[in-house]
């Protein structure tokens, strides 16, 4: 159960950079992302774009060490790092539940309750 639950963030990270590398190429994507204020993110949402990606990858890793995939992290780093992730995404569920984008609202939310449940079937495992 873990595996496919890893597979299943792994996917949608990905999924999540290619946005992010929309956004940061000028793509009038904003309305899902950094609270949907701008059709066009300015350079300012661009560079948070790029610190997403760059956590993204973090987070992938933290995955793939708990999983045994791979294993870069010592195992108590990577139990808690994995809690961490679940709370993040968790916290995720909220903040895009209460986005003034509706857009963004309508797709990031269920995107994160995917990601804080998987999440959570890894941490437990």
């Amino acid at each position: 159960m873990a595996g496919v639950a890893a597979v299943l963030i792994l996917v949608i990270l990905a999924a999540l950079a290619v946005f992010q590398l929309a956004l940061i190429a000028g793509a009038p994507l904003g309305r899902f992302a950094w609270g949907g204020q701008y059709r066009v993110l300015p350079t300012k949402l661009r560079v948070g774009s790029v610190v997403s990606i760059v956590l993204y990858v973090l987070f992938a890793g933290v995955v793939l060490d708990k999983v045994g995939v791979i294993d870069v992290f010592a195992d108590a780093v990577a139990d808690v790092a994995m809690w961490v992730l679940f709370a993040y995404f968790t916290l995720g569920i909220l903040m895009n539940a209460i986005s003034r984008s509706k857009p963004e609202r309508y797709v990031m939310t269920p995107v994160c309750v995917v990601l804080a449940a998987a999440s959570l079937v890894i941490a437990l495992s």
